[in-house]
Formats: C-alpha cells, structure tokens, sequence
C-alpha cells in the first residue's frame, strides 16, 4: 500500500459525508469550561448525592477532589447499576478479520508503517472462525479491521457481518468511520451498534498522534456515532484512549460529553462507553501519560453516576483481578476468549499480528464461572434481533 502523505486535520477526503451537526462544537466548547482543579469537596459530595447529574457534576467526579470519596462513588454507582441492569453481566468477544491499515497512528500495533505480519480472512477462513466462537455459546459478536478501504472495504465488512448472522443474535461493528448510507447498508445486512474510539478529543494533539490516513480527519471521525443512527443503528459505544493526552481527565469528560449529547439529541438510542487505556504495542512499548487503575475506576464510576443507563465495558487490556472488581460495581459488559490475532480463534495459517498486548487471556468458560461466583449472572446477549 503506498504511502499517504499527512492531510489537513479538518479536511474531508471526497469520500467523506459531511453532516449538519453542532455536537462537535458543543463538545469541545463544554472541555474549555472543565477545569478538572477548580472543584472542591463540596462539589463532588453534592454531585454524589444528586439523582440527575449535570456536567458540572460530572466534572466534578471526574476531579481530583473526588479522590477521597471514590467508596462512596462506588457504593452509588453499584446501586444504579443494580437498578438499571440487575446482576447481569453481558459476555462477548471480538474478532479480527483484517490488520492492514492506511492510518499512521504513533500508539497502534496496526500503524500502516509498522513492519508486522499482515493478514485478512477469506470469507472461508471467516466462517471458520465465527463458527468457532459460536461453538463457546456467545451470541454477541464485534467485529473488527484495520481502518483500511482497501483491504477492508464496505463489501467486505457486509460479507463478515451476514457470516456472523448465521451465528450470532448480535453483531457490532468497530471499523473505520463510514458515511450514513453506509450504515445503514451494514445495519441492513445485520450489524446492530457501532463503537468508534475517538482517541483523544484535544484537535492538536490527535494531529500529532495521527500522522497520516483518513483517520487524521478529527471531525469526520467525531461525527461517527451520529451517522451510524442516522443509518439505522440501534446503539453506538464511544471511547477514549486514556493515557494518550496529558490530562486524561479531560478526555473522559469530553467522551462523556459525547454520549451525554447525542442520547439527548436521539432519545431512543443505547449509549455505551468503553474504557481502554493506552497499551504497548509493536511500535509503542511505553505508555505517554499515566493512567493508574484507580484513575480508570473514577472514569467508569463518573461514568455511571452522570448515566446510569449507559452500558460500559472493560476489556483485556485490564488484569483479571481489575476487571473482575470493576463488574462488580460499574461495568456491564465484559470480553472474553479474546484474540486480537487475524485468525486467532482457529488454526488459520500465517495469523496476522495483533493489535496490542493482551492483560486477560481467559476463555468463555473461565470467565462465566468466576462471575457466578461473584453472584453475578453473566449472559451471551442482551439483546435479540426481530428478523432471527
């Protein structure tokens, strides 16, 4: 794939939709007003105790004067989760079907210029693996390529997500940002919610993060969530990669902010936050910025407080001791039997690289089990398509 020179942060390639949408600006204008210092104990404590939070309030969770009360967030917290999603706890795991990328993304195990084994499913090698994962008795599947149109084009997506209707009652999607119609084909073909991470939400350092590619377009890829409602999808999952900006607080609050505005503006949609931190890779061994896992906790604890009709889920970058704890309080989704390996869940030849370091390999099996015996009830979907 040849080289692609940097482009413009805020100019669209001619493929690129663009939309009438003031979310953006409403976003990072509510950032510039998230002073994550300025907030006292009296503000987080009045936050705790509110039923309906406003983003002030979840600034001031989101401050280091909600350090001292983060048992009293976390008894709250676990109380709306209960209240919203029983001791539920859904199950699903991802698949990668392709790594090649046209991005250049410093912090990505698929940056286009990383000298990995590349790879992508035939739709034979496809089947192989869906039929696999079903075999463990998931029924919610995320489908995942390396942002690449080539490789990876909108056919090629709507060839994996019809493979998994044949096996899964859910299919998400966590490609590259497409356009509304192209949403509304893949959610045609079957595919249910979308999740895009936004990275960070400060334009200048997602510049300098994101070298080359399409994915160097801020605006087009912060809008990502609203096109794929507009197309039909019934719910879209948001996150931000924490530790790849100084102030991860602001991140949180922005991705937030992002789920916080886009539930008021489509009511009817399911608003989920994921919660990834920044992991080494094969072209990023070290981590920019701190993100502790009491830091990570707060995210997902505010997170809850300011939405506590949002789903959340902790992935395989985190150790199974965190991610055991966090669902426990918080989190309502969880992975498991993950590879992020092209052809990671059969005996497929010349697997292609992964995409990051995994933190918790256990299979289906493991993890159902230690959640029973947390007194958790895990399930394989939470959610059943009309047209099965």
């Amino acid at each position: 794939m040849p080289y692609r020179a940097p482009t413009d942060a805020c100019a669209y390639m001619p493929h690129m939709e663009a939309i009438d949408s003031s979310v953006m600006d409403e976003i990072l204008e509510a950032e510039k007003s998230f002073n994550p210092s300025s907030y006292t104990s009296a503000d987080v404590l009045r936050a705790i105790s509110k039923d309906r939070l406003d983003p002030y309030d979840f600034g001031a969770l989101l401050s280091p004067a909600a350090a001292p009360y983060l048992e009293t967030m976390a008894e709250k917290a676990q109380r709306l989760t209960r209240e919203h999603f029983g001791n539920t706890v859904c199950m699903f795991t991802p698949i990668y079907c392709s790594n090649y990328c046209d991005n250049r993304c410093v912090y990505c195990g698929f940056n286009h210029d990383n000298v990995i084994k590349r790879a992508r499913l035939t739709p034979e090698e496809v089947e192989v693996e869906m039929s696999n994962i079903a075999s463990t008795g998931l029924t919610d599947i995320l489908i995942l390529t390396g942002e690449s149109r080539t490789y990876s084009d909108p056919e090629y997506i709507a060839m994996c997500i019809r493979t998994a209707k044949k096996h899964f009652s859910s299919i998400g999607l966590e490609v590259y940002p497409l356009n509304s119609d192209e949403y509304g084909y893949m959610h045609e073909c079957g595919a249910d919610y979308v999740t895009v991470f936004q990275e960070t939400y400060d334009p200048v350092r997602y510049e300098q993060r994101h070298k080359g590619g399409a994915k160097r377009i801020f605006s087009y890829r912060i809008n990502a969530q609203e096109r794929a409602l507009m197309g039909g999808m019934r719910g879209v999952a948001f996150g931000a990669l924490l530790g790849l900006r100084e102030d991860w607080r602001k991140d949180a609050f922005s991705c937030g902010m992002h789920g916080y505005l886009l539930q008021r503006k489509y009511p009817w949609a399911e608003i989920s936050y994921s919660l990834p931190r920044l992991r080494p890779c094969s072209s990023h061994k070290e981590d920019d910025t701190s993100v502790g896992e009491r830091d990570l906790l707060q995210v997902a604890m505010a997170y809850r407080l300011f939405m506590p009709f949002a789903g959340e889920t902790i992935s395989t970058r985190e150790v199974p001791r965190f991610r055991d704890g966090i669902v426990n309080i918080c989190a309502t989704k969880i992975s498991a039997g993950t590879s992020v390996r092209i052809g990671g869940h059969s005996d497929v030849k010349d697997q292609g690289d992964g995409q990051f370091d995994l933190s918790d390999t256990r299979g289906v099996d493991e993890v159902r089990e230690t959640l029973k015996r947390m007194g958790l009830q895990p399930v394989f979907n939470d959610y059943v398509r009309s047209d099965r």
